[in-house]
């Protein structure tokens, strides 16, 4: 029987390691108890988490990204106060920082579908509605992940919520990274996704006011819910 029931969980500002860390130990121990039930022929459901966090400046690169694509030296890194790691998700690099929505989903898609490829789709269509919501049109670029502005002008489109995602089992982890408040001179320290020729946006600059965040979120959530069919276990308090 499949379990659409989903825990939310909000980490508010949290280090990035100890992130991945927390995220590692979810996922591993929702794969456990598949495994488990396979080997012992038992029916026990697997659960599903929503994370939501921010995190202090970060770059981060992707399993099929280029080293490269990080503009700034180790020690310059350490002058800026701005760590850097290589992780296992899909993609390129990436900037995490304040004023941005973190969000990782831990589910078994065998509660709800196997498609990864419609999994990243929802997930994009969720940061879509959100934008809508706000009064901004977005969309999709074929071949690129992520939700896009101006997305039918190449010369005009810049994107506003990247991707990147691991799943083992049919389990994810790792997921989504929009751009609300966030300082996108970060972004000038490195080739955004491996993608040279786009720019990218935030909710901050397109709007020309200061959104609120915990606003923003809770909507996103709510299309999340919405699009994957969720129920919440217990009503969530996001920061």
């Amino acid at each position: 029987m499949k379990n659409k029931k989903v825990s939310v969980q909000d980490w508010g500002l949290i280090d990035y390691q100890a992130a991945w860390d927390r995220q590692e130990a979810i996922f591993a121990s929702v794969v456990d108890q598949k495994v488990r039930n396979r080997r012992e022929k038992l029916s026990e459901p697997t659960s599903n988490y929503l994370i939501f966090c921010e995190h202090p400046p970060v770059y981060t690169l992707g399993k099929s990204g280029k080293e490269e694509h990080l503009l700034l030296t180790h020690e310059e890194l350490k002058q800026k106060g701005i760590h850097y790691y290589p992780i296992n998700r899909g993609g390129d690099i990436t900037f995490h920082g304040p004023g941005q929505i973190v969000c990782y989903p831990i589910l078994d898609l065998d509660n709800f579908f196997t498609d990864i490829h419609k999994y990243l789709r929802l997930l994009e269509e969720a940061v879509i509605l959100t934008l809508q919501e706000e009064g901004i049109a977005a969309g999709r670029i074929e071949g690129l992940t992520g939700v896009w502005l101006d997305h039918e002008d190449a010369d005009k489109c810049r994107k506003i919520c990247a991707l990147g995602v691991k799943a083992s089992r049919w389990v994810t982890m790792h997921g989504l990274a929009f751009n609300i408040n966030t300082d996108l001179e970060y972004f000038k320290n490195i080739v955004p996704c491996g993608i040279d020729d786009k720019a990218v946006a935030s909710l901050h600059l397109e709007t020309k006011s200061a959104p609120d965040i915990k606003i923003v979120k809770q909507r996103l959530k709510a299309h999340i819910f919405r699009l994957f069919e969720m129920e919440e276990i217990m009503p969530s308090v996001l920061k």
